[in-house]
C-alpha cells in the first residue's frame, strides 16, 4: 500500500467553508483550522442538502473547538500516565503509508478501570498522533488492536464506544486504517456488537489481519512493541 484514496470534496463547498471560517477566526484566532482540517470536516459531515454543505461542517468544527477547550485537550500532556502506559502507545515508527501508529494491546485492558482517566489517555494518544502527521503526505492514523491473549475479561465495551465517538465527533476522518491482529475465534462472537456501532465508512477501514505476511501490507511487524 503506497497511497491513500480520499473521498473527493466539492471545491466550491471548501471555498464557502473557508470563507465562513475566516470570519470567525478574524474575531477569535483560537478557532483556526488549516485547509487539511477543513477538508476532513467536509468529508465527515457532508450533507445531501446543497444549501448546508458548508454549514454542517462549520457547526461540527465549532463544537469540537468548544469540546477541546472544556475537556482541556491542550493540558493532557500534564496528566500522570505512569499507570496507563501499557494500555496504549504511540509508536516511534509509521506504517507503510506514513501514518502514525497507535498500538493497543487488548490483554492489558478490562472493565475494572477509571474510564474517564483512560479516555483522557486515549485522547492524549490521538492528539499526539495527529501532531506527528505529515499532512502533505497523509493526515490519517493507523490504530492497531492486538488481540493476543484476548479473553472476555479483556473486553472493555465502554472504552471502544468512547473511541468510536471520539473519532467520529472530534477527530473526524483521522482514521486511515484499524488493524485487528492475532484475533482468536472467540472474538467473532464479540465483533457483531462492535460492528453495529460503526458507520459503513468506518467499518471499511477495519481490517482483520490473518498473519504476518498480510500485516506487511500495512506495516513492518518489527515496529510493534514486545514489552507491553
Amino acid at each position: 500500500m503506497s497511497s491513500e484514496e480520499l473521498a473527493p470534496i466539492n471545491e466550491q463547498d471548501f471555498k464557502d467553508l473557508k470563507e465562513r471560517m475566516k470570519l470567525i477566526v478574524d474575531a477569535d484566532p483560537k478557532q483556526y483550522h488549516n485547509d487539511f482540517s477543513l477538508r476532513r470536516y467536509l468529508r465527515a459531515f457532508k450533507t445531501t442538502d446543497d444549501a448546508f454543505q458548508s454549514i454542517f461542517p462549520l457547526q461540527a468544527i465549532l463544537k469540537t473547538n468548544k469540546w477541546r477547550e472544556t475537556y482541556g485537550v491542550d493540558k493532557l500532556a500534564e496528566m500522570d500516565r505512569s499507570q496507563l502506559e501499557k494500555k496504549a502507545r504511540l509508536l516511534r515508527h509509521r506504517d507503510c503509508v506514513g501514518r502514525p501508529v497507535i498500538y493497543i494491546p487488548a490483554k492489558n485492558h478490562s472493565s475494572e478501570r477509571d474510564i474517564d482517566e483512560l479516555t483522557r489517555f486515549i485522547v492524549y494518544n490521538l492528539e499526539e498522533a495527529c501532531k506527528k502527521c505529515f499532512e502533505e503526505v497523509t493526515d490519517r492514523l493507523c490504530i492497531v488492536f492486538d488481540l493476543a491473549e484476548f479473553s472476555t475479561s479483556c473486553m472493555d465495551y465502554q472504552l471502544v464506544q468512547n473511541l468510536i465517538w471520539l473519532l467520529g465527533k472530534h477527530f473526524p476522518e483521522r482514521l486511515g486504517v484499524c488493524l485487528i491482529i492475532n484475533s482468536p475465534g472467540l472474538f467473532s462472537t464479540i465483533w457483531p456488537a462492535i460492528r453495529v456501532l460503526l458507520d459503513d465508512n468506518t467499518a471499511k477501514k477495519v481490517k482483520f489481519v490473518a498473519d504476518e505476511v498480510e500485516l506487511c501490507q500495512y506495516l513492518i511487524p518489527d515496529i510493534l512493541p514486545t514489552d507491553m
